[in-house]
């Protein structure tokens, strides 16, 4: 009799993924059949099994591995740099890059979940916008047609109530603080209109770190909501599941902007050419110029006459989203408080003020006492050194300066004894010198150990922080020599990069290293978390 000996399958799982052994031997077998192989092989990395099993993840993917992760590169540019990569990643380099957490999840962790089915929600991108969203029904699209076993091998586990997010700690179970107060930073003559918002946490049981963001759940402005069922030409308290139209358009959907959905219901219900431009603009088109000034007014006063069911019209809507700021408050400064600092956003178009929803919201449509429903958006790779020893460097104009402030008051209040340098600029110093006398204290005390400013609009010559950083560069480079962590928060398109442009400029001159080098430098700063950015 011939005994055949059975050949032990070969282990493409890596020993730390979250399976059962059951699964595991499945999963081996699925993948040995896809890959052709028999005999010895090398076992897949965490990364490689991340593309190919929704929700796995190992090892975190290196810059070479996501080469799209940038939030200042446009969306073309990314999806053509995911061209050939698996599904999931082309669904990753959809998104807007900045992990802000406003969907509730980092980019990686969004795009896996779509791609699991495990969320179904395509809109959740608050920056990424409509833009975003329609790359991601294309890519969902793709998701549907295919046919392949890996987006369905291994069902999503279900959620024990024991693996819920604590009250507070996500989008999904917020909290309800007090808003407290607020006080306007910009001085008389200041073109910027910017808030110190201060929240009041006792009530709600709710803790934080320096580098945290608050998500902020808003409410849309009451006159643009009046003024959108008056265009619907429906009653304000017509039923909507359980409340009134004029409820829902409150605090349930997004007036900003249109979405794709919203024309694709008044293509329905008109015809000729309106229909036709309705079509076009639910396709991404814009056939008249005016697509990217399109909110849910504007919408139905270009379609006028159109009355859409209330009910079909509150589906056409997105959902309101949270809004998440960089905390710019320390708890161990002041337990029971969390600070924001908020730009208003106020612009003209067409005649007719538009509104930021959530910054105006907290400008000035919330009265203190008033309760609004809040979470901490934990931050990834944004936080104080954990030896409090090292000196830190902080890049922070206009808003920017939030989480630096947050750093201050924690390194004062645990008696750190690192140096801290801040780089702080705005327009005008006379009126756009935020927290002027607490920064000034600071150093008196000899807390803040340098204060460097850049404004822009003093002189004839622009003056930012990265021409300031060029300016004090052998200082600069001395305090990077001695181990500094540098920090960078603000606006992702321009300064984040002029930044790093004016760090690497500064690395080459005075660390006498060649472009290339320095560039290598500063990428091993990153990766060695000792240069990490807040953007947006």
């Amino acid at each position: 009799m011939t005994v055949t000996q059975r050949v032990p399958l070969p282990s493409l799982i890596p020993e730390s993924a979250p399976f059962t052994p059951e699964q595991r031997t499945w999963l081996n077998g699925l993948f040995a059949g896809m890959l052709s192989l028999d005999g010895a092989v090398t076992p897949l990395s965490s990364t490689d099994a991340a593309l190919l099993v929704p929700g796995l993840h190992g090892a975190s993917e290196s810059a070479d591995d996501t080469p799209w992760y940038d939030p200042a590169m446009p969306l073309v540019e990314r999806m053509k740099l995911a061209e050939g990569k698996p599904l999931p990643r082309r669904m990753m380099a959809a998104m807007a890059q900045q992990d802000c957490g406003q969907c509730g999840y980092n980019c990686h962790d969004y795009a896996d979940a779509l791609f699991g089915k495990k969320e179904e929600r395509l809109n959740l991108c608050v920056p990424g916008g409509k833009d975003t969203a329609r790359t991601l029904k294309a890519l969902y699209a793709e998701l549907d047609a295919s046919s392949g076993a890996a987006p369905s091998a291994v069902a999503p586990a279900t959620q024990t109530a024991s693996e819920q997010p604590a009250p507070g700690r996500s989008r999904d179970n917020p909290v309800n603080a007090t808003f407290q107060s607020r006080t306007r930073l910009n001085k008389a003559g200041s073109r910027k209109e910017t808030w110190h918002v201060e929240l009041d946490l006792a009530a709600c049981d709710l803790d934080y770190d320096a580098g945290d963001s608050l998500g902020v759940f808003p409410v849309n402005d009451i006159t643009l909501v009046d003024a959108v069922i008056d265009a619907l030409g429906a009653p304000p308290d017509f039923p909507i599941g359980g409340r009134t139209l004029r409820q829902t358009l409150t605090d349930g959907v997004s007036l900003s902007p249109a979405p794709d959905m919203l024309f694709q219901l008044i293509s329905y219900l008109t015809g000729g050419e309106r229909r036709q431009k309705a079509k076009a603009l639910a396709d991404g088109k814009d056939p008249d110029g005016d697509a990217a000034t399109l909110d849910v007014l504007a919408a139905l006063q270009k379609f006028s006459g159109v009355r859409p069911d209330p009910e079909a019209f509150i589906e056409s809507l997105d959902v309101l989203q949270p809004r998440v700021y960089s905390i710019s408050s320390a708890m161990k400064s002041n337990p029971e408080r969390v600070s924001l600092t908020v730009d208003a956003v106020r612009y003209d178009i067409a005649k007719r003020t538009r509104l930021g929803v959530a910054s105006t919201f907290l400008a000035g449509h919330i009265a203190p006492g008033d309760k609004l429903r809040v979470y901490v958006q934990k931050a990834r790779h944004f936080a104080l050194p954990s030896d409090p020893k090292v000196p830190i460097i902080m890049i922070g104009p206009g808003t920017g300066i939030a989480p630096f402030r947050a750093f201050l008051q924690e390194r004062i209040a645990s008696n750190a004894p690192g140096r801290n340098w801040l780089f702080f600029g705005h327009q005008h110093r006379d009126s756009d010198f935020f927290y002027e006398d607490e920064l000034k204290a600071m150093r008196s005390a000899g807390h803040l150990t340098r204060l460097t400013l850049a404004w822009s609009r003093d002189a004839d010559e622009k003056i930012y922080v990265q021409h300031r950083m060029r300016d004090v560069g052998r200082d600069l480079w001395a305090w990077l020599a001695d181990g500094a962590h540098i920090y960078v928060c603000g606006d992702a398109t321009r300064m984040a990069k002029d930044v790093e442009s004016a760090l690497t400029d500064v690395v080459r001159d005075h660390g006498r290293r060649s472009p290339s080098d320095a560039a290598a430098f500063v990428a091993e700063l990153k990766r060695n978390d000792r240069y990490q950015s807040d953007v947006y």
